[in-house]
């Protein structure tokens, strides 16, 4: 996948990224809390949580005071669980799973998997393929193996100082694109290794 698509990728920014780990590690964060966090801008924060915001990744609500005062507003990860499911993310896993299926249909050699590990593993790994390449990685999926190679990772020359941060973020998205579409597939980890480039995401069945 070229890095031009990786260019617009809502986690193509750093300051995005860290922003997500911030919302990941605990949910309902304000906006003062995340400046305060990054040591970026206010304004600046609102642009970057409106992007993850319209890519499906994070979720706003309405604080619920006890007290007066005008009620904040709250951004936490959209984890694909009941109460963080965002319908950015429900919509884009639908479409997904039905790409996939008229692709099985018009080239049925294409889902020989789909006995081996169910239609709604088969639909999690329409929605979470479709997802990778949205945020620039150029999947390659073993079925049979369980795992997703994304090596050579797009995101590792340009922020290799951050990989930690990176591979927890990554790992976070994956794991919500798998919960919002629903069935027995989780992304359990990333594969570690020296060459920063490389990546294999490991999925196990529930």
């Amino acid at each position: 996948m070229s890095t031009t698509r990786t260019g617009y990728s809502a986690i193509s920014s750093f300051s995005r990224v860290e922003i997500l780990a911030l919302v990941q590690s605990r949910p309902e964060r304000t906006i003062a809390e995340l400046t305060e966090a990054t040591g970026l801008h206010a304004n600046t924060v609102r642009e970057h949580l409106q992007r993850l915001i319209e890519a499906g990744h994070v979720i706003q609500s309405t604080e619920r005071r006890t007290t007066r005062g005008r009620p904040r507003t709250l951004y936490s990860a959209a984890t694909g669980d009941d109460d963080a499911s965002s319908p950015i993310a429900r919509r884009k896993v639908r479409d997904a799973a039905d790409r996939g299926d008229i692709m099985r249909r018009v080239m049925p050699w294409t889902g020989d998997a789909v006995e081996s590990i169910g239609r709604a593993a088969t639909h999690q790994l329409d929605a979470i393929v479709d997802n990778l390449a949205e945020s620039g990685f150029d999947p390659l999926v073993d079925e049979t193996g369980l795992t997703i190679d994304l090596s050579p990772c797009p995101h590792a020359t340009a922020q290799a100082g951050h990989r930690q941060t990176l591979c927890t973020v990554h790992l976070g998205l994956m794991q919500a694109v798998l919960a919002e579409a629903g069935g027995p597939l989780q992304a359990s980890c990333i594969r570690s290794s020296d060459r920063p480039s490389d990546c294999v995401v490991e999925l196990s069945m529930a």
